[in-house]
């Protein structure tokens, strides 16, 4: 019966390790308590369209887009704002009493939202 040398043997069982470690490192990256969207549009309603659109689409040249933007990328961005990591006048107001319930919302909201894109001619 054939068996791999030891050197190949050692590099797949560092392969089969290395790809089940980076498999535990991207379900850990994945937020365990997802927002809900309904709280988010509510709270986003009084809180956010003024700035960034009712839809999450910005009116304002200085207000991002936010519909269909990536949950964990607005999350960690709002929860940078609250903490004075990332720093912008409005946002930092705005910011500083969200809950973390608050965040996990508004992020999993304007997530939520389907936008689609059409390049130019």
């Amino acid at each position: 019966m054939w068996s791999p040398p030891p050197v190949a043997a050692a590099r797949l069982v560092y392969l089969l390790f290395a790809s089940t470690a980076l498999v535990f490192v991207f379900l850990a990256a994945t937020p365990a308590d997802a927002g809900d969207a309904a709280a988010g549009r509510a709270k986003a309603s009084q809180q956010c369209a003024v700035c960034h659109g009712a839809n999450g689409m910005s009116q304002h040249p200085e207000a991002p887009n936010l519909a269909g933007q990536v949950e964990m990328y607005l999350a960690k961005a709002l929860e940078e704002f609250r903490s004075g990591k990332r720093s912008n006048e409005m946002m930092t107001v705005v910011s500083k009493d969200l809950s973390d319930d608050d965040i996990a919302n508004f992020a999993s909201w304007y997530n939520s939202i389907e936008i689609s894109v059409q390049l130019p001619p």
